[in-house]
């Protein structure tokens, strides 16, 4: 069986910050997995690197990884509120240590096959084209990226 993480690989973790505020941070997995289940991991901008976290609540980065959630659905009602989405996105993507290549907006976005949200945006990371997509759910909107289909990619 493979260990779940390797030094060096990109995590993100989410927690809570001590005012009861969500926080997200990434780093990069510093050692093995123990018998316990942690890891340490080394945060981006702390310099000890000597944070140790139970490795089920890391999460690997990748640009189908990077996802944000907002609790007002209404957001997709609104052409320029869709529009900033796509900042949002792509400022976190960064954050997370991703390269985005041509990212061109796709104008107030298209309203995706199933009619259940938008395609906002196209890029390119790694070679491979993707889309930024802004989904409703039950909890709000989903604003991530994924493999495009054939017909949506130019």
């Amino acid at each position: 069986m493979n260990p779940p993480f390797v030094r060096g690989d990109r995590v993100r973790w989410d927690t809570t910050g001590s005012d009861g505020l969500p926080l997200t941070h990434y780093g990069f997995i510093g050692g093995r997995v123990d018998a316990s289940g942690r890891v340490v991991v080394m945060l981006d901008g702390h310099l000890k690197g000597d944070t140790v976290v139970p490795a089920e609540q890391l999460q690997a980065v990748s640009v189908l990884t990077v996802a944000m959630h907002f609790d007002d659905e209404t957001l997709l009602d609104d052409p320029s509120l869709r529009q900033g989405l796509v900042g949002l996105w792509a400022a976190e993507a960064e954050r997370a240590g991703l390269v985005l290549e041509d990212l061109e907006t796709l104008g107030t976005g298209v309203v995706d096959t199933a009619g259940a949200g938008f395609a906002l945006a196209e890029f390119w990371a790694g070679g491979q084209p993707y889309v930024v997509r802004a989904l409703p759910g039950s909890e709000g909107v989903c604003v991530r990226a994924d493999l495009p289909r054939r017909w949506e990619f130019s």
